[in-house]
């Protein structure tokens, strides 16, 4: 009987495999277009735009106009201190700390996921600022001026990366509702001090968010920290965090 089953799911039309392997993985394909395609997509579109094009989109110039009219001494301060807090160089002691714990708790794949992702971020954005050179917004003199090049934003993905580690390493817990909606107003807030603050125009911001999404999801798909089960209570680690999944065994062995 189990010969017969065996050779009836070995003799299955390339259709039927298809198909079943789709309905399978159709989260995963899912997630693949909406969080990985889509966001590369919109920032290769600013990308092109704005590189045909430096003095940025349309709307760029009214929508730093119309978030400058609000500005007061309160706002000042406040838009001054949310860029001190979301400056890369300070989110390095906060990922620092996960890293560490993550270390002490064996948790590899949680901690492979966060360097990846952390400083793969970096580097996008570096390489990229250098390849764009696009200059910052000059519209008015800005209370803290920067120096650098615009594009992307580096707060943006910034925040956008330390969000989603944080996510994808809390996601089998509870604890992933905190982090998402104070996460977004942590990303929300970052985006509108750097416009206030007139050192980077929408575009920037727009293309930081979604190169740095394209990024920190993509690398969840293959790390897949996200696959791990919370710490049990009997204080047990969770298998798929000190060994490596079966079909990565397999692609390992097929190597050699």
């Amino acid at each position: 009987m189990e010969k017969v089953e065996t050779a009836n799911k070995e003799s299955q039309s390339p259709l039927d495999f298809l198909k079943n392997l789709l309905i399978a993985r159709w989260r995963s394909l899912l997630l693949l277009l909406i969080g990985v395609y889509l966001p590369l997509q919109v920032f290769e579109i600013l990308t092109v735009k704005i590189w045909e094009n430096q003095a940025g989109l349309p709307w760029d110039v009214p929508i730093l106009l119309t978030v400058h009219s609000t500005a007061n001494p309160q706002l000042d301060v406040l838009a001054v201190t949310l860029a001190i807090i979301g400056l890369p160089w300070t989110a390095i002691p906060i990922l620092g700390a996960i890293a560490l714990i993550l270390l002490l708790q064996k948790r590899w794949r949680s901690l492979a996921y966060l360097l990846t992702a952390s400083l793969g971020s970096v580097i996008i954005n570096r390489t990229a600022k250098q390849l764009m050179h696009r200059v910052r917004p000059q519209l008015w003199q800005s209370i803290a001026p920067e120096s650098s090049f615009a594009f992307p934003s580096g707060h943006a993905m910034t925040s956008i990366t330390l969000v989603a580690i944080l996510l994808f390493l809390t996601w089998a817990t509870s604890w992933r509702w905190l982090v998402l909606i104070f996460g977004s107003l942590y990303i929300i807030a970052i985006a509108w001090c750097r416009l206030y603050l007139g050192v980077h125009f929408p575009s920037d911001i727009l293309a930081g968010w979604m190169v740095a999404l394209g990024w920190t999801i993509g690398v969840s798909l293959i790390i897949k920290p996200h696959s791990t089960k919370a710490q049990s209570v009997d204080g047990k680690r969770h298998e798929d965090e000190t060994t490596l999944l079966p079909e990565e065994r397999k692609l390992i062995t097929d190597d050699k």
